[in-house]
């Protein structure tokens, strides 16, 4: 995964990060994969509080962008649309899901 761009955005409690990641010879990246790099590029942050979005992989190109939002708290994470959170539900801890349908 290659990050485009990262800004820490005081205003909204948050870091942004905008990524390219490229996948040749293996499947598109679910986005429980994603949310799981994106933790080990920002060390100490916590995965209740990592949201994907615009997630798009190019057709007939093993290339997938997006953007990863990782908030500070449960508080700052509120400005999120209710489908959003909706979406993430899955992979929060304590939610024993499966991982499928993660689109």
């Amino acid at each position: 995964m290659q990050i485009k761009e990262r800004i820490e955005n005081k205003l909204l409690n948050r870091i942004e990060i905008s990524f390219s990641w490229r996948h040749e010879g293996t499947p598109t990246p679910s986005r429980s994969e994603v949310m799981k790099l994106v933790k080990t590029l920002e060390p100490g942050s916590n995965p209740d509080f990592i949201v994907v979005k615009d997630c798009v992989t190019r057709f007939g190109q093993p290339l997938t962008t997006g953007l990863a939002y990782i908030y500070n708290s449960a508080e700052a994470m509120a400005v999120e649309p209710a489908y959003i959170h909706e979406r993430h539900k899955g992979f929060r801890s304590g939610n024993d899901a499966p991982e499928g349908g993660d689109e």
